[in-house]
């Protein structure tokens, strides 16, 4: 935004602006969805698809002139204490500094699994003519629609590697670019991932913030005729380290006197790195005078930026328990994909050895030039072995395919097989090999989620301590599974959700805990095992609520009572006629009233469907003869279900069970319109006094 000087200086209330822009947010899908203030939702990008996504802004917010590693590892930490929550991130930064911010955060963010994308603008998006819409709606559709484990810059159709840009354009849109590495992704009519480009997650382990960032470095550019005296005087404590730009491939002045201060500076402990100023190329010793710097002590930068440079000084120097040596050796390798390390000739993998291995050796040196072949094969072999733990083999071809992609024709990738069918031996080495765990086959499916269904408790260890995590929306949606394992008692299946990061505690479809229907059906190993799992789902287990509230009444009583701090429940209980009188009769017939928001109903297209479930205060008594009667009516303003719950105990005989179907509402853009059961229905507008006339046409009996 402008200020009242008419100069640019960053503004708030980002949030409202893209609200008002239609390609950045679906306003009747967000309410439909009932969707927060500060979470908008993308047009449809496919057919089944949209992107989510929550907009949070720094306090305060920085000019990127003034950035420094301080706000980047604050940024850092954000994305970390929400990285759980979202598939992607996308950070909005001021072009000055995005270069250095990106390095830095590639070096911060170790074992990074998800998506991590700056963005920014030439000209502020409120502009007229700007880049910033277009820069901003791929970027976020990039972040939200593809797995690149990576921090990365997106600007002008191009997704870069964080590490590898520098901007080279003040004015032009086309504002920066990465000399020495192509660019991930190119977007146009379509998106095109250059696969063999995106690094594999090498580390095994959760997301880890390096917050203990050296800042005493420093960026020396030598020139012709430049004076040992500056040098020296650059080179003083407290500095620690420096990135020395120097002429073309690592050259410099070969004055004794500046190689002497460069001497002594490397002597008492200084980390010296030598990049080159030119935008191509790298450093090398082909020349004396590079061949004199790199003796005096320097660490050659081969082709890193500077930004990058800079930042791996930073973050290497912070990184406790090294020796000097060490630290210099770090630096000479490639940590984060920022840097070419010269090429050392190494024999091809042999694939002698193992009966799988000979064949396919065999059947690839055939055709090894074919690449439609070697894309269908390998993959579909590598899972192959994966899922039967055949180790040998399963090396022989992942080594094959480590420039490609090895999802088969379903998505699958061996990682997937290998979790699926419980292989832990598998998993660790495709781990080791650096295999996305995070990644989706085409039906969403994770290799956490496979091998949560599996009950691999091991492999869900395994998994877990790489960093695999349920998305979001397994998350929210766990709860209704919980509920179905507990009433089913399935111990094993409900260890393996919470070993696998669901919180035991979250409600179902109905608001109810899994606790809680463990504790209706009578399941008492469920209840204990509940109360003792990590994760505090032994905590008095909830019943509808949040998201709905039960009321307690007696049939024949001149309105139902509501519970204090409770919302008024709509529904009032009238006296059934014919009913008995008398304490033995209110005893004997009890109703319990739910109240169901329409946002705690499963969403289906146009259809709201509820599953009934079973629902006592206690369990049975021995011999007793228990019915439980199912009735319900849309409220007038269309905003809520209640059904209720009628327990009537009667002759003494064997309790029974008998099947019935699930209750439809059926929605308007109005909201829901009415409630179907079977051939019957009540429109909106049903009072209670209406329901018991109604009670005989939504009878419905039996237990689950």
């Amino acid at each position: 935004m402008r200020s009242e000087r008419g100069v640019l200086v960053p503004g708030r209330g980002l949030a409202a602006v893209l609200k008002m822009l239609p390609m950045f947010h679906d306003e009747e899908h967000a309410r439909a969805r009932g969707l927060p203030e500060d979470t908008l939702v993308l047009p449809p990008a496919s057919p089944d698809q949209r992107v989510i996504y929550t907009v949070l802004e720094c306090q305060p917010l920085f000019d990127s002139s003034d950035m420094t590693i301080t706000e980047w590892v604050q940024i850092a930490q954000t994305i970390e204490s929400h990285y759980a929550r979202y598939d992607g991130f996308v950070v909005i930064h001021g072009t000055d500094t995005m270069a250095f911010a990106a390095s830095v955060l590639s070096f911060v963010l170790e074992n990074l699994q998800k998506t991590v994308i700056l963005t920014g603008a030439q000209v502020p998006i409120h502009a007229l003519w700007n880049d910033g819409r277009e820069n901003l709606l791929g970027a976020l559709l990039l972040a939200g629609q593809y797995v690149i484990p990576e921090v990365c810059l997106f600007f002008q159709n191009q997704l870069f590697r964080g590490n590898r840009v520098t901007k080279v354009d003040a004015r032009r849109f086309a504002a920066f670019c990465s000399p020495n590495l192509p660019p991930l992704a190119t977007v146009g009519a379509d998106v095109t991932i250059s696969q063999e480009l995106v690094r594999r997650v090498r580390g095994q382990g959760r997301l880890v913030v390096h917050s203990s960032m050296e800042r005493n470095v420093g960026l020396l550019r030598l020139y012709p005729g430049i004076p040992a005296s500056l040098v020296r005087a650059f080179l003083q404590p407290p500095m620690k380290g420096v990135v020395m730009e120097t002429f073309g491939s690592g050259n410099g002045p070969t004055k004794p006197d500046l190689l002497q201060e460069l001497r002594a500076a490397a002597e008492r402990g200084l980390v010296i790195v030598n990049c080159t100023h030119c935008l191509q190329g790298a450093v090398t010793s082909d020349y004396g005078t590079g061949m004199a710097l790199s003796g005096s002590g320097t660490v050659s930068g081969f082709d890193m930026t500077s930004e990058a440079a800079l930042a791996k000084l930073s973050y290497v120097l912070g990184l406790p328990g090294l020796s000097l040596d060490g630290r210099k050796e770090l630096l000479a390798r490639d940590l984060r994909g920022e840097m070419t390390p010269p090429t050392v000739d190494e024999p091809r993998p042999s694939l002698r050895g193992g009966v799988l291995g000979c064949g396919v050796a065999q059947l690839l040196s055939l055709r090894q030039e074919a690449d439609e072949v070697w894309d269908a094969l390998v993959p579909s072999l590598a899972c192959a072995a994966a899922y039967v733990g055949d180790l040998e083999a399963l090396q022989v071809l992942v080594e094959l395919g480590s420039d490609r992609s090895l999802e088969d024709f379903s998505g699958q990738t061996p990682l997937h097989a290998a979790a699926r069918a419980g292989q832990a031996g598998a998993v660790t080495m495709l781990l080791q090999r650096g295999l996305d765990v995070n990644a989706r086959d085409k039906d969403g499916l994770s290799p956490l989620l496979l091998a949560v269904g599996g009950r691999h408790r091991d492999v869900i260890g395994l998994l877990r301590a790489a960093g695999a995590c349920l998305s979001p929306q397994e998350l929210e949606d766990s709860g209704t599974e919980l509920c179905r394992l507990a009433s089913r008692a399935d111990c094993e299946g409900l260890r393996a959700w919470g070993q696998a990061g669901a919180d035991l505690r979250q409600p179902g479809y109905d608001g109810r805990s899994a606790l809680h229907v463990a504790e209706v059906a009578g399941n008492l190993e469920v209840v204990a095992l509940l109360q003792n799992l990590r994760g505090g789902a032994g905590d008095q287990a909830p019943g509808p609520a949040p998201r709905s509230w039960a009321v307690r009444a007696v049939v024949g009583s001149p309105g139902a009572s509501v519970p204090e701090r409770e919302p008024p429940c709509p529904l009032e209980m009238p006296t059934e006629p014919g009913a008995p009188g008398g304490a033995a009769a209110r005893a004997s017939r009890q109703a319990i009233i739910h109240i169901y928001p329409a946002s705690a109903i499963l969403k289906s297209g146009r259809k709201y469907t509820l599953p009934f479930a079973a629902h006592t205060s206690t369990p049975p008594a021995a011999g007793a003869d228990e019915a439980i009667e199912r009735r319900g009516f849309i409220d007038g303003a269309g905003l809520c279900l209640v059904v209720l719950d009628v327990r009537l105990a009667g002759r003494r005989r064997a309790h029974q069970e008998r099947p019935r179907s699930p209750g439809v509402l059926t929605s308007t853009s109005r909201g829901l319109s009415k409630f179907e059961f079977g051939d019957r229905s009540l429109a909106p507008g049903s009072r209670g006094t209406e329901l018991c006339s109604e009670a005989e046409a939504l009878e419905c009996r039996g237990g689950s």
